[in-house]
């Protein structure tokens, strides 16, 4: 079977939990480290999926290998390659088709509760869900490309998730382990310096960490649902 490409933007913002699923289900994939300067692949017709992770910056920076990313997007689009997006993931994917990216009227950092948005495409990928709570660290958030559906929204950013057939863009983090969440918690100062005050969308460490193990492995049962449904268009 081809590899899954997953595309690291940052060191701190590797695959985590989507790892542990692919590697329980004995999937091969490949780490394509943008932060470390590899290139991006010129097609997608070498890969089962890809996949795309957070990072700091934003779609509309100048960098050069984020038109070579959306280039990409769009050809595993046309391709039926699989596409998935976690936070800057699914603002790139968001781009690539066409959608623009805008700041989010504020930060939302930490754990907070998630809505689905009913409907057939909601119910194909999350079944019976109808909320659960999950995390979230983002200053950014996109619109929904034409043709996608949204199927997942909060208070404090309306646009969490949204489909195109086998096509997945998420703002929230629902990828997040324990370890990755203390990393994070170590970058909050810098993140939150430049807030006038402190809102209600944003937590604190202490407050990130507080039942955390329980709240991932909640997270985790929600991943399982998403991650499965994505996983069963792979292009063998």
């Amino acid at each position: 079977m081809k590899p899954v490409a997953i595309f690291r933007h940052k060191n701190t913002e590797g695959p985590a939990y989507f790892a542990t699923v692919l590697e329980r289900r004995n999937l091969p994939y490949r780490v394509i480290k943008i932060d470390a300067g590899e290139a991006v692949p010129a097609d997608a017709s070498a890969y089962a999926g890809l996949c795309f992770m957070g990072g700091p910056m934003s779609v509309n920076d100048d960098l050069p290998w984020i038109a070579q990313v959306c280039d990409l997007i769009r050809d595993a689009v046309a391709r039926e390659v699989p596409v998935l997006g976690h936070c800057l993931g699914g603002q790139l994917i968001a781009k690539a088709l066409g959608a623009r990216v805008t700041r989010n009227p504020v930060k939302e950092i930490g754990w907070g509760r998630v809505d689905v948005i009913d409907g057939p495409q909601a119910r194909e990928w999350l079944g019976d869900l109808k909320t659960f709570t999950s995390y979230h660290w983002h200053g950014e958030t996109f619109a929904i490309p034409k043709g996608a559906t949204r199927i997942l929204s909060s208070a404090h950013c309306a646009n969490q998730a949204y489909v195109l057939g086998p096509h997945l863009g998420m703002q929230c983090h629902v990828e997040m382990t324990p370890e990755l969440i203390r990393t994070w918690c170590q970058e909050w100062e810098k993140e939150v310096t430049a807030l006038a005050a402190r809102v209600p969308s944003v937590q604190s460490p202490a407050e990130m960490k507080e039942n955390m193990d329980a709240n991932v492995l909640a997270l985790h049962a929600v991943a399982d649902r998403l991650y499965d449904r994505w996983i069963a268009n792979l292009r063998r």
